[in-house]
């Protein structure tokens, strides 16, 4: 008998350890903080300007949605890029994007809590969060390596860190600091 539930029990490890890495990337670890709404395109292609995004940088986008950030700043300046959310379906749609796109050795999109992400392989990261959300981010991107730069749509960090540049495009605020 105590044979039999050792199998089971190795049965069951097994099984657990043999679900493709895609499939444990996609579970629902908390309510999102915010709704989904996607940043055009047009500000997508703003921010990494103003970011200065290169072929050398390591673009962490905050709340990735469908990917549109992390797969532009892939094509347009062949930087490696994460794409970070906690919602399993935006996670879905941003990998059925990123099939498409032709830059899957580039990016890789993670279904985690970006309060508890590791963001400090990033030299920039982007984000379009509530401004408690960003106030709440400032400890952890202040931690970043000097020079990291942080683009925000729409969202300032509050009066406790105000942005270094700002650009209108077309009605639609971003924000930029650097890491001293």
């Amino acid at each position: 008998m105590q044979s039999w539930y050792f199998r089971c029990a190795a049965l069951v490890v097994a099984a657990l350890f043999s679900v493709p890495a895609a499939a444990q990337q996609t579970a629902t670890l908390r309510q999102p903080d915010v709704i989904y709404v996607p940043t055009p395109q047009e500000v997508v292609d703003a921010m990494l300007k103003m970011a200065n995004v290169t072929a050398k940088d390591v673009v962490y986008d905050l709340g990735s949605g469908d990917g549109r950030i992390p797969i532009t700043a892939a094509q347009k300046y062949g930087a490696t890029a994460v794409g970070i959310d906690i919602d399993p379906q935006r996670i879905k749609e941003a990998q059925e994007n990123l099939a498409k796109a032709n830059v899957s050795d580039k990016v890789k999109f993670l279904n985690q809590d970006l309060f508890t992400t590791d963001l400090s392989p990033a030299t920039v990261i982007t984000l379009y969060l509530l401004p408690s959300l960003n106030q709440k981010l400032i400890p952890h991107l202040k931690k970043l390596k000097p020079g990291t730069r942080i683009v925000s749509h729409s969202f300032d960090m509050g009066a406790e860190w105000p942005p270094e540049k700002t650009e209108d495009v077309n009605g639609r605020m971003i924000y930029y600091w650097t890491i001293k």
